[in-house]
């Protein structure tokens, strides 16, 4: 099946009978019929292996990015349309794949890509067929990405980069990464770096999976020796990399601050929905201080869903979430902690001790994502970091005093 008849000159009703129609044509009957009864009956119907196999299907159609130019893997419809589309695929929970590809990598392209790079990885993107990561911390470069110090030398139409990166979100699955690398290092930290879009699969590269807490190994760290990006692979112009940068972390910030496990599947358990679930399946919701506990998360989690309506209507907007996006990561990662805290409690001995077995998926949903969430404050940059720039650009505070600024990288220590 190729793309839906849906076009910018489809009216909304006309648009939202198509996908009707496709829904009962191409997604399985099952799926569908426990789509009706919540998560937990769909999660049951519907394993991430059966997900992933029938994906093409969903990917063909231009729904996974309605918004996105036909050329580009979409419908090239506006955004009324889209969110009316969106709340008939709603129920159905279709996760869009390649998280880091669509949000992390499509944002730097469509700001500062060429429309010859938009074309060679956008529709891969949006069909899975080529998975992204995003090769930007550095063990001495985490809240200060900026001081990097992977380099990148150029060799005539080409680039050729030695470094380390870590804390990579599927670096071991990826086939391509979004890469920031030192071009100049004799300019200021925040100067002399570049943009590239790096082939994982080349001699020269080496991923290393992390163990963390919830016995997963989602997180990587890269070492790069003598790898080579082509210069067509350049984002945005030489040593302008922070800038083009902006918009890909904006767009990490806004990935990771949506409700429950957030827009990349695995930031931490389920959403304040399923607390009121758990709260009635445990007994609980007759006791008033827990009801209470409940509905003010509850309620948090809807205002925190507004303020990223308001981000992504500016992104749709062709406008730069900037700042905006660092309120809904800061509420985020205290919020979901908290979310995922009362889970817990709620679940009761059961998250303290269960059967043992080499299961993985033993531990309790409740418990795996209690201990997930834990990175939250962290992951997509610090909150500490977070709060810096929203009292800088949006509260209009004085910035920290900086005794390098302006010195060139080579000449600041590091650790």
């Amino acid at each position: 099946m190729t793309a839906l008849p849906i076009t910018a000159d489809t009216t909304t009703e006309d648009a939202v009978e198509v996908v009707r129609r496709w829904v009962e044509a191409e997604v399985p009957a099952d799926w569908r019929a426990a789509s009706t009864e919540g998560p937990a009956a769909l999660r049951a119907a519907r394993s991430s292996a059966d997900y992933r196999r029938w994906y093409p299907t969903f990917a063909r159609t231009g729904l996974v990015a309605p918004t996105w130019h036909p050329e580009h893997g979409g419908l090239g419809i506006g955004n009324d349309v889209a969110r009316a589309i969106e709340s008939v695929l709603a129920p159905l929970r279709l996760t869009r794949l390649n998280p880091l590809g669509l949000n992390n990598t499509a944002a730097a392209l469509f700001s500062h890509g060429t429309e010859e790079q938009r074309r060679r990885f956008l529709p891969p993107i949006v069909r899975n067929e080529e998975k992204w990561c995003q090769l930007f911390s550095e063990p001495g470069a985490g809240s200060d990405l900026a001081s990097l110090a992977t380099r990148a030398v150029r060799d005539g139409d080409q680039w050729v980069i030695s470094g380390q990166k870590v804390w990579t979100t599927w670096a071991d699955e990826a086939d391509f990464a979004i890469l920031l690398a030192r071009t100049d290092p004799d300019q200021p930290k925040h100067k002399g770096i570049t943009y590239f879009l790096l082939d994982m699969h080349q001699p020269g590269v080496q991923v290393r999976p992390l163990r963390q807490i919830t016995g997963e190994a989602e997180f990587n760290e890269v070492f790069i020796d003598g790898a080579r990006v082509s210069d067509a692979h350049r984002v945005g112009e030489v040593n302008d990399g922070w800038r083009v940068s902006a918009s890909t972390l904006s767009s990490e910030r806004q990935m990771v601050s949506g409700s429950g496990s957030g827009g990349m599947g695995r930031l931490g358990g389920s959403s304040a929905e399923r607390l009121i679930t758990l709260a009635k399946e445990t007994g609980r919701w007759d006791d008033p201080v827990i009801r209470d506990k409940v509905m003010r998360l509850w309620a948090q989690e809807q205002i925190r869903g507004w303020t990223n309506a308001r981000v992504r209507a500016a992104l749709s907007a062709g406008q730069s979430p900037g700042a905006a996006s660092s309120i809904g990561k800061v509420h985020q990662a205290t919020l979901n902690q908290q979310i995922q805290d009362l889970m817990v409690d709620l679940l009761g001995t059961a998250a303290v001790a269960w059967p043992a077995t080499d299961d993985p998926d033993a531990m309790p949903r409740e418990v795996q994502g209690m201990m997930r969430s834990l990175a939250n404050g962290t992951e997509g940059g610090t909150t500490d970091i977070n709060k810096n720039i929203l009292g800088e650009r949006v509260l209009g505070l004085p910035k920290e005093t900086d005794p390098w600024k302006g010195k060139p990288w080579k000449e600041i220590p590091r650790s």
